[in-house]
This record gives structure tokens, C-alpha cells and sequence, in this order.
């Protein structure tokens, strides 16, 4: 971001959730403080009229931070096409659960006050280059190579860095960032990974031979993975959205990529509890106590007070 001025503010917005509350939150707070509002081309139909359309070129060139309006997909959205130019991206949650997204619509002026002051912290995220059939394309949460039809498996042989390292037989297999391990690599059995930890999980769905367990591995290490049986026809999905086809003797290479986006964090230590309550309704339970000391003060003091008693 502009180390001296906050200039240009990107919006993505969720393609369907209705996001009018918080874009005239925006474009009201940028009028006041003289900051230029844009969004690209291929969401100029869900943008107000007084917010400047750009092609996605000039956006990247342009932006000095994008507001994400949605949920953690959204967000992912906006990191990926952030990569080229990892800038200050700051989460609105118009969604559900949304580990990613810090921001209540409610909180969003007071987050823009503290983008323009510079009163946050960059939370780095690293990403996976997954390359395939020439092209290369960055998942933030998570690659997912499986059959292409209901019930099918694939067969992958594994390569680190040159080195051979045995096969996958499996429903799918899932190639898991940090940030993307309490999703698909956690529900399959595959490990949550703290996300200071620069590492890539691969975590077979339902193995039937070969590996069968998860195997993490450093960020640099390049991941090489052939489709092995010449009757399978697989896919792979992208962060659950970008599909490629993955036919017999396709080859692909995967990396992580550390500090590939930016992410915005006005309050990290909230972020961080609110976080640890998901993930604890998510299945990982903590004690009474435990969760008690995540809850804000005067939540636990509501809820004594409505009981009469000590709560925990």
C-alpha cells in the first residue's frame, strides 16, 4: 500500500449476497477522505454507478488496498487476483462462519479509519502454484485433484523434488495451505496446521493402497504428481472453484508459495479467539473453562448474571 496516502480502494463483492449497506459505507467513507473507489469490469453490474469500472490489468496497477465484501470465498477470490501485486486485502463477512473475514459490516468505517492510518497488521498468507497443462494458478486454500465422475478414485504417482516417493488410490487427493487445513485437508483426516508454519499438506480421501497418510512438506519442496492409470480422466479444483481437467499422464508441479497476499488484521488477538471458537464447533472441542476465556468480558459477565451464578 501507498506508504503515504490511501488513494485507490478495490471492491470485489460477492456475486449474489446482498452487499448495498456496505458499498454505500464505502463510497460514502471515500468521499469523505478523497479516496477513489474502483471495481472491475466483470462486476460493474453489481457496483453502483459512481464507482469506476476497470479492466482487471488496471485494477491491479491501481488499487492501494481492495475491500472484499462476502465470505471466505469471496475474500480468496480477491487474494488470487491480488498475487501479482500482493496489497492490503481487508475482509467484510456478508457470509457465515468466515475464518478469513475479520470485519462486521457494522465495523467496516472504523477498519477504513485504520486502513488509511496504517493502524493494522499484514497477516501473510501463503499460496500453492499449481501448474498444469502450461498454466499456473495460486490456491489459498486448497488444490483437490479427484474423479471426474460420482464414485470414481484416481491413482497419483508422487515426486519430491526428483526423488520418487510411492503412489496415491484414493477418492481424491488434497494439496492444503495452512489457511486451507481446517477445510477439505482437516475433514479428511489431514492435520491443522498453524498458519506461521510455511508448509503443504497432502492428504489422501478415502485411501485404498499406496500412501494413506498425510505428508507435510516444507515450503520450496516442488511436488510432482503424474495421473498414473490411463482409464481415469480427473479434475482439479482450485480453492473449490477454478476446474481443470486432469486426463491420463497429465502431469502436474506444486509449491508453496510463502507471503503470497496480504491480509488485512485490525484486531488480531479477536480474530485469533473468534477463530479458536470456530474451530472448536468446527470439532475441537475446548473445555468450559477454556472457551469461557475466549468469550469477551462482558459476554461472560451477561451470561452469569442471566443464570445467577458463576456460569464456568
Amino acid at each position: 500500500m501507498n506508504a503515504s496516502r490511501l488513494a485507490t480502494v478495490g471492491v470485489v463483492v460477492h456475486p449474489t449476497k446482498t452487499v448495498g449497506d456496505s458499498l454505500a459505507t464505502l463510497r460514502h467513507w471515500a468521499a469523505g477522505h478523497a479516496v477513489e473507489v474502483v471495481a472491475r469490469e466483470a462486476e460493474a453490474a453489481r457496483v453502483p454507478g459512481d464507482v469506476t469500472v476497470l479492466g482487471e490489468d488496471d485494477f491491479l496497477a491501481r488499487v492501494d488496498a481492495v475491500v472484499s465484501l462476502g465470505g471466505d470465498g469471496t475474500m480468496l477470490g480477491a487474494m488470487r487476483l491480488t498475487v501479482g501485486r500482493p496489497v492490503p486485502v481487508l475482509g467484510v463477512n456478508h457470509g457465515n462462519v468466515g475464518f478469513l473475514v475479520e470485519v462486521s459490516p457494522a465495523e467496516l468505517g472504523g477498519a477504513l479509519d485504520r486502513l488509511a492510518e496504517h493502524r493494522f497488521v499484514v497477516e501473510p498468507h501463503s499460496g500453492i502454484e499449481f501448474e498444469h497443462d502450461g498454466t499456473t494458478v495460486m490456491a489459498f486454500n486448497d488444490v483437490v485433484i479427484g474423479a471426474d465422475v460420482p464414485g470414481g478414485s484416481v491413482e497419483l504417482d508422487l515426486e519430491v523434488e526428483g526423488n520418487r516417493f510411492g503412489y496415491y488410490r484414493c477418492d481424491a487427493l488434497v494439496l492444503a495451505t495452512p489457511t486451507g487445513s481446517t477445510a477439505y485437508n482437516y475433514a479428511a483426516g489431514g492435520p491443522v496446521i498453524s498458519p506461521a508454519a510455511d508448509v503443504l499438506a497432502l492428504t489422501p480421501v478415502a485411501p485404498m493402497s499406496g500412501i494413506s497418510h498425510p505428508i507435510v512438506l516444507p515450503a520450496g519442496d516442488t511436488v510432482r504428481l503424474r495421473q498414473a492409470r490411463a482409464e481415469d480422466h480427473a479434475l482439479a479444483r482450485v480453492d473449490g472453484v477454478a476446474t481443470t481437467p486432469y486426463p491420463p499422464g497429465s502431469v502436474a508441479t506444486a509449491r508453496l508459495r510463502p507471503d503470497a497476499a496480504q491480509v488485512v488484521r485490525i484486531d488480531p488477538d479477536r480474530h485469533a479467539a473468534r477463530s479458536r471458537i470456530k474451530l472448536s464447533l468446527l470439532d475441537l472441542p475446548l473445555r468450559r473453562e477454556q472457551l469461557a476465556e475466549l468469550l469477551p468480558s462482558d459476554v461472560r459477565e451477561d451470561l452469569q448474571n442471566l443464570r445467577g451464578r458463576k456460569v464456568f
